[in-house]
């Protein structure tokens, strides 16, 4: 089991998942901040140069899923991970890894009031030999009070909320600890959907509102958003595969299979396999359908009717790609064969 702790910079977590290691049994602190550490001595300084935080490096967060799935299985027992996320996509992207792992996460999250933080932060010492450097740490934990208030509404959601305002880290872990053992702190609601260990079949469908808006929905476990669909079970065809996801992620009961629209070869990007998607048209969906899904709160958390323009913003570009090509199938009657996203044939 993984035990997240979250809040600001300068709210204390490192303190008191120290704390906890004396109070949770079988218990080890992991500090993704070494990974960030690991690759400035990995990554080429151009690369390094084009992002301002580790966080937004894909293989940032690559690592700490596969870092902290190895510490867990050499060490076992419960591993204690004092870092701050306060992009949701980026919660959504580790957590779901860890998912996929079968590693249950509680996500606990210490809150304090923002006068209370500013004054920690300003008591910081990290360098005490180095003032300039310690004044910086300082200045990043400022930088970032704007973005932890901002992302406070899906963080309370979204883990265990410890008001820290008026402990110590002792008192902090005691109570965290105390809400393990209760069950207050409980798993974190999320997907585990198994990572693919060869190519697979995955089979979308596209549905439209009277508008000919798109429907896509928002998956808890992996950033960016999606088309209603999922993989293609053994023995199961992917027009059939499609009807049974949209029926289960959305309470929709397509009356006929869905026409084909693309399909689309994807190529093998390490880590992750390839293999065939398809997409196909579900057709309009009745005025007030939308008043009536059904989310799985484990594995969607929205949805929402877009225009093409719209989709650019919230769809990772291959799969933009893909719907750029469907829309086009759709409007000329006829499915699209692509290979890496590119029509052939």
């Amino acid at each position: 089991m993984i035990v997240w702790l979250n809040g600001a910079f300068g709210a204390g977590k490192t303190s008191t998942a120290r704390e906890l290691t004396e109070l949770v049994p079988d218990s080890a602190l992991y500090d993704p901040e070494v990974i960030g550490g690991a690759l400035g001595h990995l990554l080429p300084p151009k690369r390094l140069g084009e992002v301002g935080d580790f966080q937004d490096l894909p293989v940032w967060r690559r690592l700490v899923v596969d870092a902290a799935a190895a510490v867990l299985a050499e060490v076992g027992g419960v591993l204690l991970v004092p870092m701050t996320l306060l992009r949701q996509e980026y919660r959504d992207e580790i957590f779901g890894g860890l998912a996929a792992r079968r590693i249950p996460v509680r996500h606990v999250l210490l809150d304090t009031d923002e006068t209370i933080l500013r004054s920690r932060i300003e008591g910081r010492e990290d360098y005490p030999d180095d003032p300039g450097r310690t004044e910086s740490v300082r200045r990043w934990c400022r930088d970032h009070i704007g973005p932890y208030r901002a992302a406070l509404p899906w963080l309370r959601a979204d883990a265990f909320t410890l008001d820290t305002g008026a402990l110590t880290p002792r008192e902090a872990a005691e109570r965290v600890a105390d809400a393990l053992r209760t069950g207050a702190a409980g798993t974190c609601a999320i997907v585990q959907t198994p990572e693919p260990r060869a190519e697979t079949l995955a089979a979308g469908v596209l549905l439209f509102d009277e508008e000919d808006r798109v429907l896509l929905v928002d998956p808890t476990y992996k950033p960016g958003w999606e088309f209603p669909g999922g993989v293609v079970e053994p023995g199961e065809a992917p027009a059939r595969a499609g009807v049974r996801e949209v029926a289960e992620e959305l309470g929709v009961e397509l009356p006929s299979v869905p026409r084909l629209l693309v399909v689309d070869w994807e190529p093998p990007h390490p880590p992750g396999f390839g293999g065939m998607r398809f997409l196909f048209d579900g057709g309009r969906l009745p005025g007030a359908a939308g008043d009536r899904l059904l989310l799985p709160g484990s594995e969607l958390r929205g949805w929402r009717f877009v225009t093409e323009d719209e989709a650019a913003a919230l769809l990772p570009p291959v799969r933009l790609n893909r719907l750029r090509w469907a829309l086009r199938a759709r409007e000329q009657g006829r499915p699209l064969n692509l290979e890496a996203g590119v029509p052939v044939g």
